[in-house]
């Protein structure tokens, strides 16, 4: 009975894990339609993790993706919670002083994914939905 409880939460695991993936890859083709230039996908440091970092114009964009199906009783947005916000800023602060670029223009984006089965139903892409930086920082320094 436990082994068949471990294989059933392993499966909803990997599903899940699925549709992350294909919100990540629905945002992805949203961001460059809307003329975003995809710098680096899954972006990890000891903080926690950026789904998405892009560039759009001058401002580089740190991108959260968040994928549900219609039967979720919450909007996707609701799952960036304070913590993760905190979590996303120090990650970012961290890519930042990585390139070496820790005074550049940048902005806290977010995607919501609303996917039926594994069809698109909704796509939302809120720039600037929450953020430190100044969107952040100094507009005399854009990313180059």
């Amino acid at each position: 009975m436990a082994t068949d409880r471990k294989l059933r939460f392993s499966e909803l695991r990997a599903a899940h894990l699925r549709l992350g993936e294909r919100g990540e890859r629905l945002a992805a083709r949203l961001l460059r339609e809307l003329g975003m230039e995809i710098l680096t996908f899954n972006y990890a440091g000891p903080h926690g993790e950026i789904d998405i970092v892009g560039r759009d114009g001058l401002m580089l964009c740190f991108v959260e993706v968040k994928t549900r199906q219609p039967s979720s009783r919450s909007r996707p947005l609701d799952a960036v919670t304070a913590k993760k916000k905190w979590h996303i800023v120090r990650t970012a602060e961290r890519y930042l002083r990585q390139i070496g670029h820790p005074d550049i223009a940048y902005r806290f984006d977010v995607i919501e994914v609303v996917i039926r089965g594994w069809r698109l139903q909704e796509i939302r892409h809120l720039p600037a939905a929450y953020g430190s930086g100044d969107a952040h920082r100094n507009p005399q320094r854009p990313f180059t």
